[in-house]
């Protein structure tokens, strides 16, 4: 199985860069929709109903609206539309608080250290192939 559209939130644009990158060379990859801002991409899937997102890589500390405000939004707004998608948090984040936080939210399937790393990718599809069994 392959992830069809994977959407990466981080402000960082190095890493962002970087992402993408480890993305593309899983192979596992076949879309990357990227954004620097939570709010943004809220807005995109909002605007954007037909897209159809199977992974979100997701940071945490992010400026105008960080990981948890974005997880916020789209649980009580399009719920519906994430039942079936992968989200993992991002972080450099060494708080406990801030994965037991993650953990609280029922669409968030994985929370990582960063860098993100392909064998990262590579569970990601695990887990999908587990949601959409």
């Amino acid at each position: 199985m392959k992830i069809k559209t994977a959407m990466l939130i981080d402000d960082e644009e190095i890493d962002q860069r970087q992402y993408k990158r480890v993305l593309k060379k899983s192979g596992l990859v076949e879309n990357i929709i990227a954004f620097t801002y939570a709010d943004e991409a809220f807005d995109y899937l909002k605007n954007n109903e037909d897209i159809e997102i199977d992974v979100v890589f997701l940071d945490i500390n992010m400026p105008r609206m960080n990981g948890f405000e974005f997880l916020e939004k789209v649980t009580h707004e399009l719920h519906h539309r994430f039942t079936d998608v992968v989200l993992i948090m991002l972080t450099t984040s060494l708080d406990p608080k801030d994965r037991e936080r993650a953990k609280a939210y029922e669409i968030v399937r994985d929370f990582i250290n960063k860098p993100l790393e392909i064998s990262h990718v590579e569970h990601a599809v695990e887990i999908l192939e587990g949601v959409r069994v």
